[in-house]
């Protein structure tokens, strides 16, 4: 009878530890969410699951990469805006002066106001975001632009930078952005690019390295509207007046390239996105357990447990003498 009693007692408590180990697995799920939380809960899913998570991670790292070059992106969009108002805002100077009807105090307070418009145009040009600089290329700790010390106004040659009343310490290197595997976009513009119009004229190199005379330099364009207006020398004006139409176009021309980019990069992510929300719909249904489904479960499992404890709590109350 004792031998009985034991197995009793020991199918009761094998019984009572499948039931507990059971019902923490269901519990876990419940708390989870998951139905899979180790690879022993669905040996086949394990692959497809981490397949998917690394798809997922890769999404996530374009994303944020794409997120962080459009907000520069719309940084730099700001100041070439602020650049197209100081240009602006000379010729409008300069057609004023060139009138003939000013004495050379209103010259020279209209002068002055181009000087302080200048200084705002090297602000836009070294123009930060996070600490680094805009318009450096690769350099983006160098400040790109600094005043020429050996500028002098009588040897400015246009198709010469050294001549130039800034110079330029930055890079020509283009930031690429991957939007999709194998697919990269041009997302910066370089301080050659929008304030010496490097690129933006001719598509092809002048010979012997020289200096493409269709291009313009905004910070001489400017520096020669003052002196114009300065000497009182309308045929200069005219000249800066028809200067700072060219300079406003390369200032604009560059602005809507910038513009496409950006807005090429916000399509890429609103795809990353859509495929983003495919690939957690796929892991939801390999990972996630059903709400109503696990409750039930777990209801279930514990009616079963205090059912198996209730009896085995009877039977230990059981003494030899029950069977005599």
């Amino acid at each position: 009878m004792k031998a009985t009693q034991g197995t009793t007692y020991r199918m009761l408590g094998s019984r009572l530890n499948n039931l507990t180990s059971q019902l923490e697995e269901l519990r876990k799920i419940g708390a989870t969410g998951k139905k899979v939380n180790k690879p022993s809960d669905d040996p086949a899913s394990i692959r497809p699951i981490l397949n998917t998570r690394k798809q997922l991670s890769n999404v996530d790292r374009y994303m944020e990469t794409m997120g962080q070059s459009l907000d520069k992106m719309q940084a730099t969009d700001g100041h070439l805006e602020h650049v197209e108002n100081i240009m602006q805002r000379v010729k409008e100077i300069s057609l004023n002066a060139v009138n003939g009807s000013l004495n050379n105090e209103d010259r020279s307070v209209l002068a002055d106001e181009i000087v302080n418009l200048r200084k705002e145009l090297l602000d836009a040009a070294n123009g930060k975001v996070d600490g680094k600089y805009l318009f450096s290329g690769y350099e983006e700790s160098t400040i790109p632009f600094v005043e020429n010390p050996a500028y002098d106004p009588l040897l400015y040659d246009k198709t010469d930078h050294t001549t130039w009343p800034y110079l330029y310490q930055g890079d020509d290197n283009p930031t690429l952005l991957e939007i999709t595997p194998g697919e990269k976009l041009q997302v910066n513009l370089t301080g050659n690019d929008l304030f010496f119009g490097t690129s933006t004229w001719n598509p092809t190199p002048p010979p012997n390295n020289a200096v493409d005379p269709g291009r313009y330099d905004l910070f001489s364009v400017l520096t020669q509207a003052e002196e114009a207006i300065r000497a009182n020398d309308p045929a200069a004006m005219q000249t800066s007046i028809a200067d700072l139409d060219g300079a406003s176009d390369q200032n604009r021309r560059l602005r809507s390239q910038l513009g496409n980019r950006a807005s090429r990069v916000d399509t890429a992510m609103t795809h990353q996105e859509a495929v983003r929300i495919d690939l957690k719909q796929i892991l939801s249904r390999y990972e996630d357990a059903d709400a109503i489904e696990s409750f039930n479960n777990i209801v279930q499992q514990e009616t079963a447990f205090q059912a198996a404890l209730s009896i085995t709590g009877k039977v230990s109350q059981l003494s030899i003498l029950d069977y005599i």
